[in-house]
């Protein structure tokens, strides 16, 4: 990547914080730190960040707040940091946000494959050579251009990774594909044990277009 992108790494623990900022700096990426949640908020206000990597457990404010402030304003992506214990709270992320999720201790050729990942999806959401611009199904409007989606004229806030679902599925409606396959898709990487991922971000897509998305 030849762009040098801004990622906020947020962990309460130094160590990490630090070693994570080394990988990415050889990676030509600038680093900015914080040591909880509240400090993140603050950080976020006065900087442009391309990519945020949250730990779940922090004082004063965890992962899981932190990311529910954030995706109020901000679809910039989110990545969660946590320890092989919390598997709870990592489909909690998901659901309230978060875009992926890296277990600690992490290999750090696959983190930065990760961070890679999401970069290059959130700076080239919508881009598909020769489709239109926008896509209309049955009142659920996106417009590929600004990535704004609406419910009969009503816009919808969803995450990167959330919209680029939600485009993949409209560029080939009415095709109907399996879990692997939108995995395989949208991430673009082999699928493997995905099932819980990708429904946990159906699920919130769902809730988000649907009157009633809990009615199959």
């Amino acid at each position: 990547m030849s762009e040098q992108y801004t990622v906020l790494v947020v962990d309460d623990e130094k160590e990490i914080r630090e070693a994570i900022e080394i990988y990415l700096k050889n990676e030509g990426m600038k680093v900015l730190q914080a040591q909880d949640g509240l400090e993140a908020l603050r950080i976020l206000k006065e900087n442009q960040v391309h990519l945020i990597i949250m730990d779940i457990m922090m004082p004063k404010q965890d992962g899981i707040q932190t990311t529910f402030k954030i995706r109020e304003e901000k679809n910039i992506p989110i990545i969660m940091l946590s320890a092989k214990s919390e598997d709870t709270d990592k489909v909690l992320g998901l659901q309230v946000g978060a875009d992926d999720y890296v277990t600690k201790p992490f290999n750090p050729i696959e983190f930065i494959a990760r961070v890679k990942s999401q970069l290059r999806r959130y700076m080239k959401l919508g881009v598909y050579e020769g489709l239109s611009k926008e896509i209309d199904i049955k009142g659920l409007r996106l417009i590929q251009e600004t990535k704004e989606v609406s419910v009969n004229g009503e816009q919808v806030r969803l995450t990167p990774l959330e919209y680029k679902i939600l485009e993949f599925l409209m560029v080939n409606a009415p095709r109907v594909f399996s879990i692997d396959q939108i995995y395989e898709k949208v991430w673009n990487e082999p699928s493997y044990n995905a099932e819980n991922t990708v429904a946990v971000h159906i699920r919130k897509i769902r809730e988000k277009i649907e009157i009633n998305p809990k009615e199959t």
